[in-house]
């Protein structure tokens, strides 16, 4: 589920188009059942699914906001496979 409005600097828009752009030129690699890397502007960060289908992302806009394009990049990308 996405809030229209902002996420500090990056809307959420602008959000879901990175997560895209990271999906769409394969910076999102699976290390586990659970967990991916994904590979941002910044730095590579760890994507991990709780048993109940929460994703969590170590990179600092995840930690203070509650999202990030990493993690929507694992969203899109599992909910393409099912």
């Amino acid at each position: 589920m996405f809030i229209v409005g902002c996420v500090g600097p990056l809307s959420v828009d602008r959000m879901i188009e990175k997560a895209w752009r990271l999906v769409e030129s394969g910076r999102v690699d699976r290390i586990s059942e659970d967990s991916w890397g994904v590979v941002g502007d910044h730095g590579t960060y760890t994507v991990a699914r709780d048993y109940k289908g929460r994703v969590t992302c170590n990179c600092p806009g995840f930690r203070s906001k509650k999202r990030c394009s990493h993690s929507t990049a694992v969203i899109i990308l599992t909910k393409l496979k099912r």
